[in-house]
């Protein structure tokens, strides 16, 4: 028998839905809800593209300004700080305004920055410009995860929350085909610029589709007399008051998972290029392969949770993890190191692909915009150094390489994080830096993910919005499998 700890993670049977439930609840999709699900999705996505467009082009970048690779970090460093604003900002005008507008209105504010980032001439421009995305980015994950979640079926959210994760993964592979073709013709500005117009083309198809369901619902309270522009403030600020250690453990969860993916993605085609000496092509192609392991890593994450719940998901797929950091930083070859990167990344976003569902079902109900938002960027916030430590680490202390038949001098991503790590008496006996950097963080990880709560299955979406206690509804579109499958049979 496992131990009593694992036990407690995993859901209680009646919260397990059957395959043949997925199914039945699959059936019963409407067009409106596929339509919300996938704009979400598409959001995601392109949120994804603006911000890996840094990612993919740090050597260019370093080039066109005349900075190091530590100073070009310092753009990642500003996004993700920024992000917690346009988490609150955005977050609290979807809860109060709705899904729809807030997230058209949002998207057309990345794209328009975006766009301006590509006809940047100095290094300041550049980074103020980064700054100001993170705030428009902040808000696109909370509105986007709630548009697409909590108007599908509660037998659906566990792989409706991978699929929707993966959207990063999918923005990625979208980025580095554009930088594998794109901008190795017409440069690095041509990723910004095409980036801008995916963007713009996801808010005009938001724009199309109808507004969430579950926030209809709060209108039509209102309409019978609930008062909700002036409870909105009130009830916040009982939130915090009733909720604040729930808020301060999903900021802590969310901490660790930022470090585990941003520690794993965002030097990664720099590391590969620098210290392991693959062309800007190979480095390209690698990152491809390990975002195809992230997308099979967060539909499967997400399914599997349906059954053996979220916590225990998040717990195994960063145990996954932790088995192939060597794959992952240990050889020299493409081969071997591209498959290290696809398992490591199967782990990372299996974690991942828990997270929409599982913050969804523990947040506070009239907060299901601001509650995941806010904790989500927060946790990118405190993250938000890992890229430019490793990086300012690796300009300091030099590694050798061979390199067109020459040995080169090259920054060593290694070492350089093996001291830092050292200085706060955390000691590990492997070389490579992220290797160390990573299993701490999935260390991390694992512990807090054990020792939170879960509320695996809930039927949020007939929660009160003031209250949160479960209310009755006559929307057919949230129906459980068993009142869907009732009906069929009748």
């Amino acid at each position: 028998m496992p131990p009593r700890f694992i036990r407690e993670l995993v859901p209680r049977r009646e919260n397990r839905a059957p395959l043949g439930a997925v199914v039945v609840a699959l059936r019963s999709l409407t067009w409106v809800q596929w339509a919300q699900f996938l704009s979400g999705w598409f959001a995601w996505a392109c949120d994804a593209l603006d911000f890996v467009a840094v990612t993919l082009t740090i050597p260019l970048l370093s080039e066109q300004f005349g900075k190091s690779t530590s100073a070009v970090t310092t753009a990642f460093t500003l996004t993700l700080l920024f992000r917690s604003v346009g988490a609150v900002i955005f977050g609290m005008i979807s809860d109060r305004f709705g899904r729809k507008w807030p997230l058209v209105i949002n998207l057309i504010i990345c794209g328009v920055l975006e766009l301006g980032t590509g006809f940047v001439n100095t290094f300041q421009q550049f980074l103020a410009l980064r700054a100001l995305f993170g705030i428009a980015m902040g808000g696109i994950w909370g509105l986007s995860s709630s548009s697409a979640l909590e108007n599908l079926p509660v037998e659906l959210r566990g792989i409706g929350s991978g699929v929707l994760q993966e959207g990063y993964a999918i923005g990625y592979l979208i980025a580095a085909v554009i930088n594998l073709t794109l901008v190795a013709q017409h440069g690095w500005r041509a990723l910004f610029w095409t980036g801008a117009g995916i963007t713009f083309f996801a808010a005009v198809v938001r724009a199309l589709i109808p507004e969430s369901a579950f926030f209809l619902r709060k209108e039509q309270e209102k309409a019978r007399g609930t008062n909700t522009s002036q409870n909105f403030l009130r009830e916040t600020k009982e939130m915090l008051k009733l909720h604040w250690p729930l808020c301060i453990y999903a900021v802590l969860l969310m901490t660790g998972l930022n470090f585990l993916s941003h520690g794993s993605q965002d030097l990664y085609p720099t590391y590969l290029q620098i210290t392991k000496g693959f062309s800007a092509h190979d480095a390209t192609v690698a990152t491809i392969i390990s975002n195809c392991g992230g997308l099979v890593g967060g539909a499967l994450g997400g399914w599997v949770s349906q059954y053996i719940g979220r916590r225990l998901t998040i717990v195994s797929s960063v145990l996954l993890v932790g088995v192939f950091i060597p794959l992952w930083v240990l050889p020299f070859s493409f081969s071997a190191l591209s498959a290290g990167a696809f398992c490591i990344q199967v782990g990372v976003q299996g974690a991942w692909g828990v997270i929409p569902i599982q913050l969804a079902e523990m947040s506070p109900p009239a907060f299901r915009a601001t509650f995941p938002g806010v904790v989500y960027q927060l946790g990118n916030m405190v993250s938000a150094a890992s890229a430019q430590i490793e990086a300012t680490g690796g300009d300091h202390l030099k590694t050798t390489i061979m390199e067109n038949g020459v040995l080169t001098v090259v920054p060593d991503y290694a070492t350089a994080s093996h001291l830092w790590l050292r200085s706060h008496t955390v000691l590990f006996i492997l070389h490579q830096v992220q290797a160390i950097f990573i299993g701490a963080v999935a260390a991390f990880v694992i512990v807090i993910a054990i020792i939170g709560p879960e509320n695996h299955g809930s039927h949020f979406e007939n929660a009160d919005a003031a209250s949160g206690d479960e209310v009755s509804t006559d929307n057919t579109s949230q129906k459980s499998y068993r009142e869907v499958d009732e009906k069929s049979s009748v």
